[in-house]
């Protein structure tokens, strides 16, 4: 079998332009393995308000829109050339197998490219102020200025894209940022830095930090210059920051439970090989993986017996290997609730459940489990997903929307109608008809509602979203 291991990389923080070793460092280890992949100079909240001092610096000197989208065509040319180099830290860090890891990595071109346009698009609008008399001779307009200095704190799933998603906007924008990347994928992120000074970002601009993430984070929401905080994570963690910064802009990107309902005139082949492709990708670690298949009950067997076979098909183990599907969790704790959440869920498990000889959870499939269970309404994170029948149309809706959750959903169904009532029946930040509802363009608005954030990314979006909208009257 290949090997996650690579020479141990060593990386200082980065703080303004310059690479700091602290005298203290954090390993990373392999999730497949636990082999030492590289160890991190450890920050803390002095790092952190350094990097603020350095933010607060680089934007007393703007960058015209013209200069950021020009920085970010570049940095986007530069990854271009270093997607393999990008693709293996992801892959070793992450545990993400390297197939997938490189899909990442050209995902991430596509973000700050996107990003490049954002920055050199953005607008105002014009206001008809003589719709009111009181309006008559002004002529009105709004203009778009950033925020100031964003604080992001990105996930380990996708250690550079999602990365890419904080930082190629808040660049666009004219933010400078400070990012605190997740403590078990730091380097993918420190790579990104290096990338970014590659490309002729100017220094202060980015700082990346490492390190406790209470002591960081207090740092980001206590310092008032930070106007901005975006965070991908947990529901818990995420609100917190909400509620303790309620005078920033706080940006939310959480979990889900993820449905797809497959009606009985649905394309069965089609939603079977998405479900076996979505609900397994990097181990059912992302936001929108699928974790619940509702089945019309007239075609619930065929379409089961539809999917078992292509999940059995699914190659498990060493992520470095090119044959790899289906890789490590993140870590044992995570391994061994996922475990538990099987047992207890009442359901059949029709394939998979138990720990391979490697000790990796295979793509597990469980008939359903009970309404109450954790793995029917919080989201599992890990690689496995549940099928259940339903009769009604009005049924289907209620169990897609039975949880605090609502990011995406999804429906197969040759019906036009029954999709646009899907559309507005489920609860969903985005609904996605004869595809997985794990489905993301990197440009689309992508966000939830409920439990899932109170934002949308894509580049477009998310500008928009570290911009504040100020109004020019001229009286004529």
């Amino acid at each position: 079998m290949a090997s996650t291991a690579q020479e141990v990389t060593r990386r200082g923080l980065f703080l303004a332009g310059e690479w700091v070793e602290t005298g203290e460092w954090d390993d990373v280890l392999s999730p497949y393995s636990g082999e030492l992949v590289g160890r991190v100079a450890r920050g803390g909240a002095e790092h952190t308000r350094a990097a603020i001092d350095a933010a607060e610096r680089a934007m007393r000197t703007p960058l015209p829109a013209h200069e950021r989208a020009a920085i970010l065509d570049r940095i986007a040319a530069v990854l271009a050339e270093r997607v393999e180099e990008a693709a293996q830290l992801i892959c070793a860090e992450a545990g993400k197998p390297i197939k997938v890891a490189r899909g990442e990595a050209e995902r991430a071109v596509e973000t700050y490219t996107a990003a490049a346009v954002a920055a050199r698009t953005l607008t105002g609008e014009t206001v008809p102020m003589d719709a009111s008399p009181a309006g008559e001779g002004k002529l009105a307009f709004t203009i778009r200025v950033p925020i100031g200095v964003v604080g992001a704190i990105s996930p380990f799933n996708f250690p550079l894209n999602l990365v890419a998603h904080k930082l190629a906007p808040s660049l666009a924008a004219g933010c400078a940022v400070v990012l605190k990347p997740a403590p078990a994928t730091p380097l993918t992120a420190l790579f990104l830095a290096e990338v970014s000074t590659q490309a002729g970002l100017p220094a202060g601009w980015l700082s990346v930090v490492c390190g406790p993430a209470a002591e960081i984070g207090d740092v980001l929401v206590e310092d008032e210059r930070v106007k901005a905080i975006t965070f991908t994570g947990s529901g818990a963690v995420g609100w917190s920051l909400r509620e303790r910064a309620p005078r920033k802009r706080v940006l939310l990107e959480l979990g889900n439970s993820t449905p797809m309902i497959v009606a009985a005139d649905g394309d069965l082949d089609a939603a079977a090989a998405a479900a076996a492709r979505y609900a397994f990708a990097f181990s059912g670690q992302a936001c929108i993986s699928l974790q619940r298949v509702l089945v019309q009950r007239a075609v619930y067997d065929d379409f089961v017996a539809r999917l078992l076979p292509r999940v059995d098909e699914l190659v498990v183990g060493d992520p470095a290997d090119e044959s790899t599907d289906v890789g490590p969790v993140i870590d044992e704790r995570s391994r061994d609730r996922l475990v538990d959440w099987i047992a207890q869920s009442g359901g059949q498990v029709l394939t998979g459940g138990a720990l391979t000889d490697d000790g990796l959870i295979p793509p597990t499939v469980v008939a359903s489990p009970h309404r109450d269970a954790q793995l029917s309404c919080s989201e599992a994170f890990g690689p496995v997903c549940s099928v259940q029948p339903y009769d009604t149309e009005d049924e289907a809706f209620e169990l897609a929307n039975a949880t605090p959750y609502g990011l995406q959903a999804g429906i197969f169904t040759r019906d036009l109608s029954l999709a646009l009532r899907a559309a507005r029946a489920l609860e969903f930040g985005g609904v996605i008809v004869n595809d997985a509802p794990s489905v993301r363009v990197d440009h689309m608005p992508y966000g939830g509602v409920k439990e899932s954030g109170n934002t949308r990314e894509g580049p477009a979006y998310a500008v928009r979203e570290l911009t504040e909208e100020r109004l020019v009257v001229v009286q004529a």
